[in-house]
């Protein structure tokens, strides 16, 4: 029997909506506890139809990663009005920014440690990024030569505090994020 009260959507909105669904439930779940009938539900498909857009599970996780690192990209560049940033400019922007989005940063918490896995299907998402984040943010430290002359060391230092900052925001609801960071990195970045 044909379900008729579907509503057809061009592809780009269905895609978005299926992101955004598996977004909230990959955030409350983890991806071993997400459904794809479930993410179907939510949008008015079928798993076939779900999969028809998104290929397999594992195409719709790293839709949602790619989804949201493009969607920082373009934030944070509007919070820093398009410059280039210092790295204490873009920790406090990216701070600003992940403070706005809780949901998304327990999502990228939630799949960092499960993909230490080498089996998970992010795990090599994840090494890249980090690779990635790592080389940025040692480019910025390097720009400061005042601030440092082991300009990697400086980034890995931003990296780990940036994590376990969100980690201890995400378990205290109500705590300013902002506040938090600009308390806790103290001199690190001055």
């Amino acid at each position: 029997m044909a379900r008729h009260d579907r509503t057809r959507l061009p592809a780009a909105e269905r895609r978005r909506q299926i992101i955004t669904a598996a977004t909230r439930l990959v955030a409350e779940r983890g991806f071993w506890g997400l459904s794809m009938q479930d993410v179907a539900a939510d949008c008015g498909l079928t798993v076939p139809g779900l999969l028809h857009h998104v290929g397999s599970k594992d195409g719709l996780l790293i839709a949602i990663l790619e989804h949201r690192d493009a969607e920082d990209v373009r934030a944070l560049d509007t919070l820093l009005d398009g410059t280039a940033p210092t790295l204490p400019e873009l920790c406090t922007a990216l701070v600003r920014r992940n403070a706005a989005q809780p949901e998304i940063v327990r999502l990228f918490a939630v799949l960092q440690a499960e993909s230490l896995a080498p089996d998970h299907p992010a795990h090599d998402y994840f090494v890249a990024r980090q690779q990635r984040i790592l080389e940025e943010l040692t480019a910025l430290a390097a720009l400061s030569k005042d601030a440092t002359d082991e300009p990697e060391t400086l980034a890995r230092r931003v990296i780990a505090l940036m994590d376990g900052v969100q980690l201890q925001w995400l378990r205290s609801p109500g705590t300013d994020l902002p506040q938090l960071w600009a308390a806790t990195a103290g001199n690190l970045l001055r």
